[in-house]
């Protein structure tokens, strides 16, 4: 019984080119997917370490959590920041949480209403 099931597929008519077709359409949808999601994303995130790296004392940036600050000071060995939000208010912000500079209109997102 198996020996005549692999009989019939070893005759069974072959396509040509049968394996890489039928991987076309994965391939087809993974290159689709990489410039729609991924190149995309990972130029954005290229910028955005960029913008980190840039960072000076005295510049306004926008924080992930919609705090808008002057950069008074730096800790490297933590990876904090320390803006100042108002006269004698100091805060301690994560490095990686600063989404922007201030003046940038790519960092600001003003809501539509």
């Amino acid at each position: 019984m198996i020996l005549s099931m692999i009989d019939l597929l070893q005759t069974a008519p072959r396509q040509p080119g049968g394996g890489l077709i039928q991987f076309l359409p994965m391939l087809f949808i993974f290159v689709i997917f990489y410039f729609l999601l991924i190149a995309p994303m990972r130029k954005k995130q290229k910028r955005q370490q960029e913008l980190l790296g840039q960072l000076k004392k005295g510049d306004e940036v926008v924080t992930g959590g919609g705090l808008f600050g002057r950069i008074a000071a730096f800790d490297e060995t933590r990876g904090v920041v320390i803006l100042q939000v108002a006269d004698n208010v100091k805060i301690k912000v994560l490095r990686t949480s600063i989404v922007g500079l201030a003046g940038e209109s790519e960092a600001v997102v003003t809501p539509t209403s």
